[in-house]
């Protein structure tokens, strides 16, 4: 009994007695042609780690195995003739797959490209190579039938058949030899397929024995299911070794111990492959001179030398696979460090227009239209961007129905108003999937029920978007999970790295998005109602024309609520003003937001909105009034605006809140528990309201309330959103805030700024 390691032991290195005529360009061919001297003894050799188990019956001795291997390198002398064997491994591939007694009918038939998306080009290659290969494939076809009927030892076989191809590099001995058996063993099994309805291929089929072997396949039917399997395993072990000579050395060199190893193996690869391509081609050789009677006779017994094989080689291309990924694996982190190198610096870099941008971000293949029309719901191509400022919104799949609804509205109103903007920007969809998610059928569904609501562009589908564009698109734009849009102008320089924040704030009155708008805008900008809420609703808006005292307020504890209501409408009716009240929710716990509306509704309590819509609007675009700031970098200034909004933001985070205006004007703002009081003490300042006025009396009393409290602020930034500022100062007391990491569960804290 021997182990299989045993096979695998002594494997001297790579070695070659003749000077290249040219220099190597792969890995592989330049290790080899770098020894120029054999080394003696043994040698660790991976392929001993693989496997322990006991196979009877081995062919070679343990100590033959060094003598063999020793045999096989003494025959690889490389003249420096490389060629690129792909073209011809494709045909090969395509001879054995329908090699077989029940080929496929979808690509068996005579006018049939094999069912391979570019067979063409390749076979136009492959005739190309043949031209100065032919005779060799010829030779080792005619060889390898030869001693299949007159030698008995395959080893014998296989010295003679490296002989052959002595001069070729190690992907190229056994490719043209897989290629020689093919010639034969698609022969064999084209005559099988046609001979009953061709006569030339019928006379031809009766001198191989073929009508009566296939009249018999029945008992020779385990010969043939090990057959197939030890073909199937000869060629994915041949196009694993094929794929490290494709490997690129720029990024791939011999030393790289992955490399290493494989190039240490793949001498023993090769050699046990063509041990198995001989034993196949013996099969059919001893079938066809013998007859079916020697096939089945000795069924057993082959079939166990066909499976033992086939074992044998699945344990090397196991291997050699595994090094295989570590070398992709290299290659692709080179590749993507690479690619995020010259991405950034393609939007430093001027372009006549912004198709090659485009190109690169959406990865479109020549035989395709990347794009989805939403309005006449076809596909189109790139040049319909060509020359256009393009807003590229970029997102999961999971956009919100807010989101969605509110965009829409946004771009559709600029497209009805907004003439002057209306011909000088597109939306484009960018739908990103985690690379290192399998793409469901079920998210598919989702992507497509979001695309074809969309009225603007989309990408046609995710997969178009490479992995090294998505993870440059997190490095340069800090995408993560919630919605950015990158703004282009028509060059392709980037304008804005996220003006989804001003779409929110300002519309399309941002156009045309850039950041030199954004601070102008910022600069126009004053504390007032019609900041927070314009637009969004007109009850509101006509309050506010009507110059109406107005409270909105939020939270979700109903106790809290009734009382504030009470409390306020009784100040409003002793000291005589007219007063409005409005509840606008929170920024998370939705159904405690919609039990709340519910209340307000049955007890009459206040305004309250009914659309959730409006309240998820409300808080992105106070949300997206600090994140502007801080992709400005003005986040803490200190400005009283922008304290106002961190305030509001923070009381969301506490509890209750309310914020006082008058008309326009925003009086104060402040925690539920000093807003209550302060209506509640009203007896307490009503005496000042004849000197200082209801404003001013409110907004004192309020304050010095706030001051005692001494409350400090708290801010929550998702991980989803991107931008998280290194620091802050406290609105309230303006010290540095401490930063800390939060867990948070789910349950009933779906906010309003999250998603469904």
């Amino acid at each position: 009994m021997e182990s299989f390691s045993n096979f695998m032991k002594g494997i001297p290195p790579l070695t070659t007695e003749k000077k290249p005529l040219t220099p190597p360009t792969n890995p592989i061919q330049q290790q080899q042609e770098q020894q120029k001297q054999p080394m003696v003894g043994p040698i660790h050799n991976p392929v001993q780690q693989q496997h322990t188990r006991s196979e009877g019956n081995s062919i070679f001795s343990a100590s033959d195995d060094n003598v063999i291997m020793k045999q096989v390198i003494d025959t690889h002398l490389p003249d420096g003739t490389d060629v690129d064997v792909r073209p011809l491994l494709d045909i090969i591939q395509d001879i054995l797959r329908h090699a077989t007694i029940n080929p496929d009918p979808l690509s068996s038939g005579p006018h049939t490209n094999g069912d391979k998306p570019n067979g063409k080009p390749n076979q136009n290659n492959a005739i190309m190579m043949l031209h100065s290969l032919s005779h060799i494939i010829e030779k080792l076809a005619s060889e390898m039938a030869f001693k299949c009927l007159t030698v008995t030892d395959g080893h014998t076989t296989a010295l003679a058949l490296f002989h052959t191809v002595g001069n070729f590099h190690w992907d190229a001995k056994l490719v043209l030899t897989l290629a020689a058996f093919a010639l034969n063993y698609g022969e064999f099994w084209l005559l099988a397929q046609i001979y009953s309805s061709n006569q030339l291929a019928k006379s031809m089929a009766i001198l191989k024995q073929v009508p009566t072997i296939m009249e018999h396949t029945a008992p020779l039917k385990p010969r043939f299911e090990a057959l197939k399997k030890l073909i199937h395993s000869i060629l994915e072990l041949t196009i694993c070794i094929v794929q490290f000579k494709e490997l690129p050395s720029m990024y791939i060199t011999p030393d790289m111990p992955a490399m290493s190893s494989a190039i240490n193996t793949i001498p023993t690869a090769v050699y046990w492959n063509i041990r198995g391509i001989i034993t196949c081609a013996t099969q059919i050789a001893h079938l066809t001179s013998m007859g079916h009677e020697y096939g089945i006779a000795s069924t057993e017994m082959q079939s166990w030398e066909l499976s033992s094989l086939t074992s044998k080689i699945d344990h090397i291309h196991d291997f050699l696979r595994r090094q295989l990924e570590n070398c992709n694996r290299v290659v692709g982190d080179k590749k993507e460090i690479e690619f995020r190198r010259s991405f950034n610096q393609l939007f430093e870099t001027s372009h006549m227009d912004n198709m090659k941008i485009l190109k690169i971000l959406i990865n479109p293949r020549d035989d395709i239209q990347p794009l989805f029309d939403g309005n006449t719901k076809m596909k189109v191509s790139l040049e319909v961007l060509r020359r256009r400022n393009v807003l590229l919104l970029i997102s999961g799949l999971d956009m919100s129905r807010e989101e969605l609804s509110i965009l829409e509205d946004i771009y559709n109103e600029s497209r009805i108003h907004g003439s002057r903007t209306n011909a000088l920007y597109e939306v484009v969809w960018m739908p990103i999937v985690d690379p290192s998610v399998n793409y469901t059928i079920e998210m598919d569904t989702k992507f497509e029920e979001m695309k074809v609501k969309m009225p603007w562009y989309s990408v046609s589908h995710p997969s178009i978007i490479d992995k090294v564009v998505i993870r440059s698109i997190e490095d340069r734009w800090h995408f993560r999970k919630r919605p950015i849009l990158v703004v282009l102008d028509p060059q392709g320089k980037e304008l804005s790295p996220n003006a989804i924040h001003m779409m929110w704030i300002w519309g399309s009155n941002a156009f045309p998005f850039t950041s030199m708008k954004e601070e102008l805008l910022w600069r126009d900008e004053t504390w007032r109602l019609e900041l927070l809420v314009s637009g969004m609703d007109p009850t509101i808006d006509n309050w506010i024309r009507e110059d109406k005292y107005i409270f909105l307020f939020g939270g979700d504890d109903i106790e809290w609520i009734r009382k504030f209501t009470t409390t306020a409408r009784a100040m409003a009716t002793a000291a005589r003003i007219p007063l409005e009240m409005a509840y606008v929710g929170k920024s998370k716990k939705k159904e405690s937001v919609r039990r709340a509306v519910a209340t307000i509704n049955v007890e009459k309590l206040s305004y309250s909105w009914q659309d959730p819509t409006l309240m998820w609007f409300f808080w992105t675009r106070l949300e997206s009034m600090l994140y502007s700031k801080i992709q400005l970098k003005k986040a803490d200034d200190q400005d009283p605006m922008m304290q106002q909004i961190k305030k509001l933001l923070s009381y969301d985070k506490d509890g209750s809140w309310a914020l006082l205006c008058r008309g326009s004007k925003i009086l104060t703002n402040g925690h539920g528990t000093t807003m209550m009081q302060t209506p509640s003490d009203f007896d307490l300042w009503k005496k000042d309201i004849g000197t200082k006025g209801f404003d001013l009396s409110f907004m004192e009393y309020h304050d010095k309330l706030h001051v005692a409290a001494n409350n400090c602020c708290r801010f929550e930034f998702p991980v989803a959103a991107g931008r998280v500022p290194d620091g802050m100062r406290c609105p309230e007391c303006h010290r540095v805030m401490e930063k800390h990491i939060a867990f948070l569960c789910c349950h009933d804290q779906e906010g309003l700024l999250e998603l469904d």
